[in-house]
């Protein structure tokens, strides 16, 4: 069993919302200027709190390359409580803890998810319908792409838990690279069966860069149960949406103009 290299560097965006309720990580959208970095499944008796260690070379117009990194916390209660929290991308000479962008915490029994804004002190409160009972995959790693050739990299150890690897490899022909010249697409996930979560993924573009998401510094202890509360000084606003029950047919008279969103009878 190999290792990998410990100086590998692995939060939340708006996709996460919809992602909850979902049991194994989405699949890794490639390099972007704000990085998603790691989903934290919300599945109980599995508690843990890790460093999420990003780091990203991105191919600028004039060609030069921009080094940047981050670093961000989350964390995961035996009730299946998730925290992930997203931090500035910084050049990689910044030294010391990048400024909090945003966090998102999520209990799965109440189905409540809370979108924490450190700039305007704001809770974005939503409480989410039922997801009902999804089948559990047994492996986060997402399905390969189609046409995309699979490499079984077998079975390694990082940050102390044992992971399993793939490496999908996406063939594009110079006609359709935008280069004029051929080219290979690589996507690289490491997934943790112990934790439940995708610990590395390795994005390779030679048109915009690389990206390697990593966790790291794990602990499998119970975390601080202040990371799941809204901070003191916060105001909340709940925006669950008002569930409205389907208007009557015969709430309009004949010839008369029904309100917007439903059909004249």
């Amino acid at each position: 069993m190999r290792n990998l290299p410990v100086f590998f560097g692995c939060a939340l965006a708006a996709s996460a919302l919809a992602q909850v309720g979902v049991t194994t990580p989405a699949a890794y959208r490639g390099v972007m200027t704000v990085v998603d970095g790691v989903y934290v499944t919300p599945i109980p008796n599995i508690p843990m709190t890790a460093t999420v260690d990003i780091s990203s070379m991105r191919i600028l117009p004039d060609g030069t390359q921009e080094l940047r990194k981050t670093l961000n916390e989350i964390a995961r209660d035996s009730r299946g409580r998730i925290y992930n929290e997203r931090r500035a991308m910084v050049p990689v000479t910044f030294e010391g803890k990048s400024s909090l962008q945003s966090a998102h915490i999520f209990d799965p029994q109440t189905r409540q998810s809370v979108f924490l804004n450190p700039h305007t002190h704001l809770a974005r409160e939503m409480t989410l319908p039922d997801a009902g009972n999804r089948p559990v995959s047994e492996s986060g790693i997402p399905p390969a792409p189609h046409g995309a050739a699979v490499e079984d990299l077998g079975q390694s150890n990082l940050a102390g838990v044992n992971v399993h690897g793939v490496r999908y490899t996406i063939q594009i022909a110079g006609i359709a690279s935008g280069t004029g010249k051929p080219l290979q697409i690589k996507d690289e996930y490491w997934y943790s069966d112990q934790l439940r979560l995708n610990m590395m993924v390795v994005h390779d573009d030679p048109r915009t860069g690389q990206q390697i998401v990593m966790i790291k510094q794990v602990s499998q202890r119970e975390p601080d149960s202040k990371l799941f509360q809204v901070p003191e000084g916060y105001r909340v606003v709940d925006e669950t949406p008002v569930q409205t029950a389907p208007p009557s047919r015969e709430a309009a008279p004949r010839g008369s103009v029904a309100p917007v969103g439903t059909t004249p009878f």
